[in-house]
């Protein structure tokens, strides 16, 4: 049964490869996103400012014609006026003028401030092209590493596949089945030692009699736990792999 599990913890190994590199590859996806998500952001405010200015044109077209219309009413008062004879009439248009200067006023004083807010938004706006500009520049030898090393995963990844396929080949098909179905729920190491009669994948501490069970390596044993499938780190079988203790390794090593 030992020598079963070695070839799944063979297996193991790669697909502990694999899994670490899928994360490095997220992370970097992730980090692409983020470039483009940046850009995307700054087109949005480029379009949304741009709006903003081009309407408060308008505006101020529209309020620069109403002070037009008031001047023409102005002058129409002043001709009237220097017809009039009757002091109340005289008084009543004085009174009408007054009044429209004063609308005058108040609309000059709106487009000053609209005026003043164009300006505003359009430094505003010439500071985000700005930093588009920037972004641009900055990101795109940032992106082509980013690209190069999801390329670089890609290739290792299939490279790690390819030799766990092969050995998929002659590993037991039953354990194989457990061992990739606990793979899928759990996406880390599924087939683990025991250290000091402790699970090395919970950490929750086993029965003696569990422990000489996983000693024998007659049947695949499970931790109660976790579910994990234990082995014994010490058994000859395993001389020489990646899984063997410090200690067997030292002793073969010397041997």
């Amino acid at each position: 049964m030992l020598e079963d599990l070695k070839e799944i913890l063979d297996i193991q190994e790669l697909d502990m490869k694999m899994i670490r590199l899928m994360r490095v590859k997220k992370e970097r996806l992730k980090e692409l996103d983020q470039i483009r998500d940046l850009r995307k952001e700054l087109h949005h405010q480029i379009t949304d400012k741009e709006s903003e200015i081009e309407e408060l044109g308008k505006n101020i077209q529209t309020l620069e014609q109403k002070i037009q219309d008031v001047n023409a009413r102005i002058k129409k008062l002043e001709g009237q006026q220097s017809n009039i004879k009757k002091a109340d009439e005289f008084n009543a248009l004085t009174q009408e003028m007054t009044q429209a200067e004063r609308e005058r006023i108040a609309i000059e004083s709106k487009v000053s401030d609209l005026v003043d807010k164009r300006v505003a938004e359009e430094e505003m706006l010439a500071k985000i092209k700005d930093t588009l500009k920037t972004s641009e520049e900055s990101s795109t030898n940032l992106e082509h590493d980013i690209q190069s090393s999801i390329e670089l995963i890609n290739e290792e990844g299939a490279r790690f596949k390819e030799e766990r396929d092969s050995l998929a080949k002659s590993a037991n098909l039953e354990i194989l089945q457990i061992y990739e179905r606990l793979l899928r729920n759990k996406k880390d190491r599924v087939v683990v030692p025991i250290e000091n009669r402790t699970c090395s994948g919970c950490h929750i501490v086993l029965t003696a009699q569990h422990e000489n069970l996983v000693r024998k390596g007659e049947n695949l044993v499970f931790c109660e736990h976790c579910s994990r499938i234990h082995y014994w780190q010490e058994s000859e079988v395993l001389e020489g792999t990646a899984v063997a203790t410090k200690r067997r390794r030292r002793r073969m090593a010397s041997a």
